[in-house]
């Protein structure tokens, strides 16, 4: 069974010594990366397919890891994410069969980033783009970032939407008021990443996105970021029906037809079988959060999911190949 792998990270020297330090020392005092862990992020070579080969894992989509550029000022932003493009493509090339990429965009400015997007998949084979979450404190679902969203849907090629830390705003009303290290767990892979990505694919969603953008495909990791649950929850399409939100369709359609959701080292059944019973085997794909989470357990999870062979070949990699084309070669 060929399985592919749509959330593994990299980073580049560049950007450890930049815009990725304040994550390095934040994790490195809550011994959530080690030495070992950046060193893993920056390479793209043999021991990342060793890796690969030792969990059974046939390809990864690599991304930079976040945050990412999309804190960071333009000038800034353009030259890292054109430094992480060009890094993650030579590795694509030396290793074809076994990396594949989603683009760092400069979010900041959106004709840029549209550019590069293009640039990225018409040039480089890239399967779409990575976006950490909101830039500076601004939601996607504002309409200036339409560029970005317009190049996607041309190109037919996916949004992986990942996590970032809140804007400060939100920190400062939920999770201040306890330790440095408790706040921070709480802000980050705890709590407010999922809560805060789950809050965007909404904002998206009311916001007219897949409206203005039919055919676009969002796709979110850790099993949903917990929409799944919420989908139970009849107030997402009851209360806010197409007659008051004014959009074409309801809620749930949306996620269950323009978002698709990957496991990022969410390896837990009951929540495996919430999405599923929610959004169906077509929509989720297999991940593993590499290197801040074991590609074997990832592995062994897929393995052992309760679903028919069928389905755990459309989890493992038919639907990475129908919504990323390329990758069925």
């Amino acid at each position: 069974m060929k399985v592919i792998a749509l959330e593994e990270h990299c980073a580049t020297p560049t950007w450890v010594n930049g815009p990725g330090r304040k994550l390095m020392e934040h994790a490195r005092t809550l011994n959530g990366v080690t030495a070992h862990v950046v060193d893993a992020l920056c390479e793209v070579g043999e021991k990342r397919i060793a890796a690969m080969d030792a969990a059974g894992i046939d390809m990864q989509v690599i991304s930079l890891t976040s945050p990412g550029v999309e804190q960071l000022g333009a000038a800034e932003a353009k030259a890292i994410a054109t430094e992480a493009n060009d890094f993650m493509a030579a590795g694509a090339r030396r290793y074809p069969k076994r990396l594949a990429a989603f683009a760092a965009l400069p979010m900041v400015d959106p004709v840029a980033a549209a550019a590069e997007l293009d640039r990225c998949v018409q040039e480089l084979g890239f399967q779409g783009a990575l976006i950490n979450g909101h830039i500076n404190g601004r939601y996607l679902d504002d309409p200036f970032f339409s560029p970005v969203f317009a190049r996607a849907e041309a190109l037919g090629v996916p949004v992986y939407l990942h996590p970032t830390l809140p804007p400060a705003a939100i920190i400062d009303t939920w999770f201040k008021g306890f330790s440095p290290q408790l706040t921070n767990l709480l802000a980050r892979g705890a709590w407010g990443w999922h809560i805060d990505t789950a809050a965007h694919v909404i904002r998206l969603i009311a916001g007219g996105v897949f409206d203005r953008f039919p055919r676009l495909q969002l796709i979110i990791g850790h099993l949903g970021e917990s929409l799944s649950f919420m989908m139970l929850r009849p107030h997402l399409d009851s209360h806010m029906s197409p007659a008051m939100t004014k959009l074409e369709r309801p809620f749930s359609a949306y996620l269950c037809e323009n978002v698709s959701y990957t496991f990022s080292g969410f390896n837990f059944t009951p929540a495996f079988l919430d999405l599923l019973l929610e959004v169906g085997a077509e929509r989720i794909m297999f991940s593993t959060d590499y290197p801040f989470a074991s590609t074997q357990e990832a592995r062994q999870f897929l393995d052992q999911l309760p679903v028919s062979p069928a389905d755990k070949e459309r989890i493992a990699h038919g639907n990475a190949a129908r919504l990323m084309k390329s990758l069925g070669d």
